[in-house]
């Protein structure tokens, strides 16, 4: 069985051959390589579907004995430090290499048609093929100073797919953003490996986790630099998957094209994160202390992420803060010890979440085809609605995964996220309480999404898609009132909102939300005069490419939570162990029920909080012409009981908070960007008034005294000698005179 493994070191070079074939061709033969576009794809696609065979043989195995194969090779020796690079098979690596690859070969083949009129399309396959080698490597490092190489080349690709569109401002910025964001996490991440290092004298995992563990048990380590060192090597797993306070840079991450926020932000990278710290759980689970803050930042995400994305117009945006929130509850079980729970969310998250922005995509593939819709406004859902009898497929896709998001069951995510919410209340009552309201939000904000883009009217301010009646501009209005009609006098607010850009880089500005703008909406149908004629431009459904990845995801949404269904009488530790996020040295607290009344007890109660969530995003934001009995009178029943609990104050301030980010950005413009320019421009001055004008004064005063001696001298000897010996004579009389007083 170990010759299966003997191969394993090919994994993350195998995709590395696409960029450098790419490379060599765009110095020899440019003009082939670019015209022969689809050869790369194709090639993309053909070498992650060869490692996905090879992560299949590895995990089979592992299945029956949680086998754990490791090979290492001698890099840097010396005398009195050794450095070895190698690969590590267990079967956390095998969880990761079935994600990456599956989830890597359906945005491949998506990126082929989304891409394919982009001029930059062999270049954006170089760049997904780079990133699937810095994450295969990653997933495959055997110790500490690998994985933060590759850590590193992940961060490296990310900032260059996240600013693949380099000449937009937005993107630019966005890509900055996200490089200085993650380099405070790294520069942590590092210190903390040094530190380690330190303590234990290795780098290697096993070695580590072994030497360290004895040291704690014999008390010879300090308790402050142990818990320093551990919470540095946490910072990493905060920037790289969007926990607070480091989570700011992902939102704006969004301005890359929608294959990379799929592939990325939803399903691998973000999920680096969580997999590191599942990695070096063995040593964090030692540590109490650590254990809380890990749970606790995760606690903080969640909440945080679930209200951010409660008022977000730009359908990327709110997805993006979904992930940050779902990411939130895979920390939050970290830090509890329910390992299994984290990284079974993990799975199922990741699916469902790519299913969700592949979809999305669509739609934006969708909008940009109607005439006069600039990339903005095809991303922003005040320009939505009425979707669902146009695109027909993505909607259906787009629900389900929505509905896998949200927990129902029997979709994947319902099975990984109960079983969070169940170990939560074991853990802290506190933190089940805002675990299970924010699953309730998650089901709202979700469904707000999809009604938003897909539910609504299809009138138009002049007629309906079908053509067949003229009535006025229905508006979904972001907060459940009444319908607007677009009249001339507020025609300019329109105008206002389809120029709002929301990502800056830590800019002080703070969005004030205008009543009327919040609750304009735009349809579908747009009119564009050519010559004297009026042209109608619709939306259509996307193409196979796109939606065949979407239907496989649909089945994944489907099937692979049943990987951890607790059927009663079936032994379920060959997937407990399997799901081990460690190499056998970590005791695993895994929650698995067998009776099926139980599960449903406990089960009810946050499938009620979602399908509560569902029911108020359904009245809130469904248009009223919904063949629902007395809906008008529920709607309004509802909205007048929203009105007493929340007054028009509090409602507008969770809109601006939501809208503004929770302010995070305007404070760190403050508090930190504000901050260093302050200092940067106090040093340049100093610099140029200071250091160089006392540089420069010494130049002007040797000038000075040069050009005043030069008018004195008259070319004679006699005279300097004279000069020359009242000179001497003066300091002589001088030194004579101090050292009489001093005596």
């Amino acid at each position: 069985m170990e010759q299966i493994y003997q191969y394993a070191w090919i994994i993350p070079f195998l995709p590395l051959s696409v960029p450098i074939l790419i490379g060599v061709g765009l110095l020899l033969f440019p003009s082939a390589t670019k015209s022969l576009r689809r050869m790369w794809a194709l090639q993309s696609v053909l070498v992650l579907s060869i490692v996905l065979i090879f992560s299949i043989n590895f995990s089979i195995p592992q299945l029956n004995s949680c086998a754990t194969y490791q090979y290492v090779w001698a890099w840097i020796i010396n005398t009195d430090f050794s450095l070895e690079f190698g690969y590590l098979i267990d079967p956390l690596t095998s969880i990761m290499l079935i994600l990456i690859t599956t989830v890597g070969i359906l945005v491949l083949i998506y990126s082929d048609n989304y891409m394919f009129h982009d001029r930059g399309y062999v270049r954006f396959f170089a760049y997904m093929s780079f990133f699937s080698t810095s994450m295969l490597g990653l997933v495959t490092s055997s110790n500490l100073i690998q994985i933060y190489i590759f850590w590193e080349l992940v961060g490296m690709c990310s900032y260059l797919l996240i600013g693949f569109w380099f000449t937009r401002p937005l993107a630019a910025n966005a890509c900055q953003k996200a490089f200085v964001t993650n380099r405070v996490g790294d520069f942590g991440l590092l210190l903390g490996i040094l530190g380690f290092y330190w303590l234990t004298g290795s780098f290697e995992f096993r070695d580590v986790f072994q030497i360290f563990n004895n040291l704690i048990s014999n008390n010879e380590l300090p308790f402050f630099f142990v818990t320093l060192c551990a919470v540095l090597l946490f910072s990493g797993a905060v920037s790289k998957s969007a926990q607070f306070p480091l989570h700011v840079w992902l939102p704006d991450a969004m301005e890359g094209p929608t294959p990379i926020s799929a592939l990325i932000h939803a399903a691998t990278m973000v999920a680096a994160g969580i997999f590191l710290v599942a990695r070096l759980l063995p040593i964090f689970i030692i540590i109490p202390h650590i254990m809380n803050l890990i749970s606790l930042i995760g606690i903080i995400t969640l909440f945080f992420g679930a209200t951010l994305a409660l008022a977000q117009k730009d359908i990327k945006r709110g997805l993006a803060y979904s992930t940050m929130s779902q990411l939130g509850y895979m920390m939050l079980a970290l830090g509890m010890g329910s390992s299994r729970s984290a990284l079974f969310h993990l799975i199922t998250h990741a699916y469902s979440k790519a299913l969700l922005f592949l979809g999305s995509g669509s739609v934006i593939h969708s909008m940009q085809t109607i005439v006069g819709y600039s990339p903005n406004k095809s991303q922003n859902m005040v320009f939505m609605g009425g979707l669902r009898k146009h695109v027909p497929i993505t909607k259906s896709s787009f629900l389900l995964g929505t509905l896998s998001l949200c927990g129902i069951p029997p979709l994947a995510c319902f099975w990984s996220k109960d079983e969070i919410l169940n170990d939560s209340w074991v853990y802290s009552p506190i933190f089940a309480i805002i675990a299970w309201s924010t699953a309730g939000l998650t089901a709202f904000y979700m469904f707000r999404i999809y009604f938003l883009t897909f539910e609504g009217h299809l009138n138009a301010h002049f007629q309906n898609f079908s053509g067949k009646k003229k009535t006025s501009l229905y508006s979904i209005s972001l907060w459940g009132k009444d319908s607007f009609k677009v009249t001339n006098k507020n025609v300019h607010l329109l105008t206002l909102l389809m120029k709002t850009k929301s990502a800056y880089f830590f800019s002080t500005k703070i969005v004030r939300i205008d009543e009327n703008a919040k609750n304009i909406s735009q349809p579908f149908l747009t009119i564009s005069r050519f010559g004297n004629k009026k042209t109608f431009s619709y939306p259509y459904e996307s193409d196979n490419t796109l939606l065949f990845p979407l239907l496989i995801l649909v089945l994944f949404s489907f099937f692979v939570g049943f990987i951890g269904i607790p059927f009663q009488g079936v032994d379920l530790d060959i997937l407990s162990k399997w799901l081990t996020p460690s190499i056998n040295l970590l005791h695993q607290n895994s929650n698995n029920l067998t009776d099926w009344s139980e599960f449903a007890k406990e089960a009810v109660f946050s499938v009620s909080l979602a399908y509560l969530g569902i029911i108020l995003a359904f009245f809130l934001y469904k248009p009223p012409y919904s063949s629902f009995k007395n809906f008008d009178l529920i709607n309004s029943l509802i909205k007048t009981n929203l009105k007493i609990i929340f007054s028009d104050k509090i409602k507008n301030g969770i809109y601006a908070w939501s809208y503004n980010r929770g302010y995070l950005d305007a404070f760190y413009a403050t508090s930190l960007t504000g901050t260093i320019r302050r200092v940067s421009e106090f040093t340049y001055f100093f610099d140029r008034q200071v250091v160089d004008g006392i540089t420069n004064g010494v130049g002007l005063l040797s000038f000075f005294v040069g050009e005043t001696m030069k008018s004195i001298g008259g070319g004679r000897i006699s005279s300097y000698l004279f000069l020359y010996f009242s000179y001497v004579s003066i300091l002589l009389l001088i030194y004579y005179l101090l050292s009489r007083i001093i005596i």
